[in-house]
């Protein structure tokens, strides 16, 4: 790669976007000697509230790079079956402890502590380069074929010149957008506000969400702390929930969780909150010429299941295998950025088929204050051990589960 001081460089392969999709696709493409500049328009991984449960798949992955157990001595917690809460009465969902992976359980990590392990592997590769603090803010083209990438950076203006242009760059992907790609948008009819409460040993946790009285919450045990999510109706914090009051957001929280009583008191203001505004969309058409989409680029995904950073990571493996060895004669065509496209869209159709029968049912649980009973169906297939294995394989292994390629 050019200097990275100058106002244009040039590699193979361009990824613009450090997030799980980005920092894996370009790790295992520099793994298979491919020369790969990722751009990451901050300065560091730092972000609260993003996509921090790695399931089994993405361990697997791990597992077969010979990175499992280092990666595992950070500090994590870790989930082996998930159960929801429903009226009070709690149901068991899935089980993990019968995957056919090496790690059966679903790692909760701060996702800027497995962006930072996995940049580092990267890093000791000599073909892997990447640039913090590049913000990418449009695409070149040259004769009809995207060949580059307008960046911001502290020092000013840079060009990035390459091969091929990955977006890798989020729902808001510039990529994308730049490079008119047509998005077919699903609609959504809730919201979730993601805040902090201290947790004490030995409570319970409870990821998949408690639900009763018109309300639904999530708490993930991060130890000394629960990361909380906070289901809402579309588009009414502003309208309905800051208006009623944080004593009254307070109160919903205990009212569903009696045992937050003592600690929903360190919610004092409501920039300790975060409003993530739910998407579930994808591109139609996944690329163009020199470029293409992955992860939550190519499709928004709901927090449901924690699914998401999973997909994404699958999306990257699939990609770097069918890609390394055109980007190495330098012969990216059409066929092969729609061959990813292929491989990588039924798993999105059906994860997000199943994100959108979830959204339906909270919309209609959402506002209704009565008690509510789990429906008959749910109670009688949670009793069912196949069941729980079955829904445990689609929320740990995804479909069409990609592996690392053997050299």
């Amino acid at each position: 790669m050019a200097d990275a001081q100058s106002s244009a460089l040039k590699t193979t392969c361009c990824i613009v976007g450090g997030g799980p999709a980005g920092i894996m696709l370009g790790f295992l493409l520099a793994r298979a000697g491919i020369d790969v500049t990722v751009l990451e328009k901050h300065k560091d991984f730092f972000r609260d509230f993003r996509g921090d449960t790695i399931h089994p798949s993405t361990l697997q992955l791990l597992y077969e790079l010979g990175l499992l157990d280092e990666f595992l001595a950070l500090p994590h917690q870790q989930l082996t079956q998930l159960a929801i809460a429903i009226g009070g009465q709690t149901l068991p969902i899935s089980d993990f402890s019968r995957l056919p992976t090496h790690a059966k359980f679903i790692a909760l990590m701060p996702q800027w502590d497995f962006l930072n392990f996995l940049s580092a592997q990267a890093a000791k590769l000599p073909s892997f380069h990447l640039l913090m603090e590049h913000e990418a803010t449009g695409l070149i083209e040259t004769r009809n074929r995207v060949t580059g990438v307008r960046t911001n950076t502290p020092a000013g203006p840079v060009e990035i010149h390459a091969t091929l242009i990955v977006g890798c760059d989020g729902r808001h992907a510039i990529t994308r957008v730049s490079g008119h790609l047509p998005l077919h948008d699903t609609g959504v009819p809730i919201d979730i506000l993601w805040f902090r409460l201290s947790r004490h040993e030995g409570e319970p946790e409870n990821a998949l969400g408690n639900i009763n009285y018109g309300s639904f919450a999530i708490l993930i045990n991060r130890g000394d702390y629960y990361q909380c999510g906070y289901i809402i109706a579309k588009d009414t914090f502003v309208t309905r929930i800051q208006p009623a009051g944080l004593e009254a957001f307070r109160n919903s929280l205990v009212h569903l969780v009696p045992f937050l009583n003592d600690r929903v008191h360190e919610i004092t203001s409501w920039d300790q909150l975060k409003l993530l505004s739910i998407q579930v969309n994808r591109l139609t058409r996944w690329h163009s010429p020199g470029l293409l989409c992955i992860g939550d680029a190519a499709h928004a995904m709901s927090p449901v299941g924690g699914i998401g950073i999973n997909l994404a990571i699958q999306d990257a493996v699939a990609a770097a295998r069918i890609l390394a060895p055109t980007l190495k004669t330098s012969l990216v065509t059409e066929l092969t950025l729609a061959h990813i496209q292929g491989r990588r869209e039924l798993p999105t159709r059906i994860t997000q088929a199943f994100q959108v029968t979830v959204h339906h049912f909270l919309n209609r649980t959402l506002g209704n204050p009565a008690a509510v009973k789990p429906p008959l169906l749910l109670r009688l297939l949670s009793a069912r051990p196949f069941v729980r294995r079955t829904l445990a394989r689609f929320i740990g292994m995804g479909v069409r589960p990609e592996h690392i390629q053997t050299h």
